[in-house]
């Protein structure tokens, strides 16, 4: 009866009012989520993010010693390869570390694409020198690493313990990761401001996410006078890395206003400032506003299943850059959406803040996509540069599902194992 249906209505508007706002259960594919819970509606979301961030020219020099003093014990100083000994952020690391008068434990040697035997070997160092904060120098890679250390100096067992992969121990740990402070050399991944690490696990070939909420660095510093060396290549890579952060995010479907605003805004000024950061890197300006991109593309970052099929292809090969093949795939990544006008508005959104005028499709997205790639210097990247043959992509769709990068549901269209197949091979060359 038409009584019973509106009382029907009403104890369902009750039912929703009750349980608004409540936060819901997490996909176990998320990407580098940001401390979030996120609905699918767009009212409700919570924004978390507890890293202090001192940003700006010169804020290693005025900062850093003052930020240790809280911690007790000795602090590890991590860095990657000798870049920083040549273009004297070591020393003006060191400088800050001695004002403390604390012992000063080294650890050197975090690669690209770092693994698990390196967390579990700094972890050994830090637990029997008695660190108690980890100074993180250098590119994502390096914060990566750190985390996981953080992680393992206060918790037992292997780093693999606590990954969800497909062959993951998929632990939930016993206590908070150590404090760590990010000092940021390069601008890409966002690290400095999110919870999550990239490892890489070579027995097992995976490639994939560890992320917790106490993973957060307590304190980033982001400082674009460090990154003033950063050669054109990586310039390039790590832009583009934290381009396809953002632009990932504007067409995730669980993107809301809130995310939006921090990405199309890195969007605009990675769009306007990377060419000229590329072109030359002593470009204080450039420099400055790519490093603010990042760390804007950072704060609520969305990631889709094209980092997750990036993670892929480095879990197979160790020297892939990831923000090289991230550029690898993404014309067909994202032409497979705009072929099917699956994601039409947030492309029109995306293309405007890239300087287009009057964008009227998904197509005009990808024109201006294909050419900022082109504006630094990478539309000639070859998979097969990197090792990747033709034959072992057949390989790749089952581990999408078996990997963590991005949230594979959040795609515009779900994508089937053959889609996945077909992006890669048109991407290969």
């Amino acid at each position: 009866s038409g009584s019973s249906q509106a009382r029907d209505k009403r104890r369902k508007k009750k039912k929703e009012l009750r349980h608004a706002g409540k936060p819901q259960k997490e996909h176990p594919l998320r990407g580098r989520r940001q401390g979030v819970r996120r609905r699918n509606v767009m009212e409700n979301f919570v924004f978390e993010n507890p890293t202090k961030v001192f940003f700006g020219k010169g804020c290693v020099r005025e900062y850093l010693s003052g930020l240790a003093a809280p911690y007790q014990g000795s602090i590890m100083l991590a860095w990657g390869g000798g870049s920083i000994r040549r273009n004297g952020v070591y020393d003006e690391v060191c400088a800050a570390l001695r004002a403390t008068g604390r012992k000063i434990v080294e650890f050197s040697g975090i690669m690209s694409n770092p693994t698990y035997k390196k967390v579990l070997e700094g972890a050994a160092l830090a637990r029997k020198e008695n660190v108690g904060l980890i100074i993180a120098v250098g590119g994502g890679s390096v914060m990566d690493c750190c985390k996981c250390i953080a992680l393992m100096m206060t918790n037992d067992g292997d780093i693999w313990d606590y990954s969800l992969s497909v062959n993951g121990g998929k632990k939930q740990p016993a206590h908070n990761a150590a404090p760590i402070v990010a000092i940021t050399t390069s601008a890409g991944t966002g690290s400095e401001v999110d919870m999550a690490s990239v490892i890489t696990n070579e027995k097992t070939q995976e490639k994939t996410g560890i992320f917790f909420t106490s993973m957060f660095p307590t304190l980033s510093i982001v400082d674009s006078n460090l990154m003033m060396s950063v050669p054109p290549k990586f310039t390039a890579y790590q832009g583009m890395d934290a381009f396809y952060h953002a632009s990932e995010s504007v067409i995730n479907k669980n993107e809301h206003p809130m995310g939006e605003m921090f990405a199309l805004k890195a969007i605009e000024l990675i769009a306007k400032y990377l060419p000229a950061a590329y072109r030359d890197g002593s470009n204080k300006e450039a420099r400055a506003y790519v490093a603010l991109a990042n760390t804007l593309a950072g704060y609520y970052m969305l990631c889709t299943s094209q980092h997750t099929m990036e993670h892929v292809m480095g879990g197979y090969h160790d020297d892939l850059v990831h923000g090289a093949g991230l550029i690898m795939i993404s014309h067909a990544y994202f032409d497979f959406f705009a072929e099917r006008k699956a994601a039409e508005e947030p492309m029109i959104k995306m293309a405007k803040a890239m300087g287009v005028e009057n964008p009227t499709s998904g197509k005009d997205f990808i024109r201006a996509l294909d050419n900022l790639i082109a504006a630094v210097g990478c539309d000639n990247l070859r998979m097969s540069d990197a090792g990747i043959t033709k034959e072992e992509l057949k390989k790749y769709p089952k581990r999408v599902h078996e990997v963590l990068g991005g949230d594979i549901t959040a795609d515009p269209l779900p994508l089937s194992d053959a889609d996945y197949l077909a992006i890669y091979e048109k991407s290969y060359r």
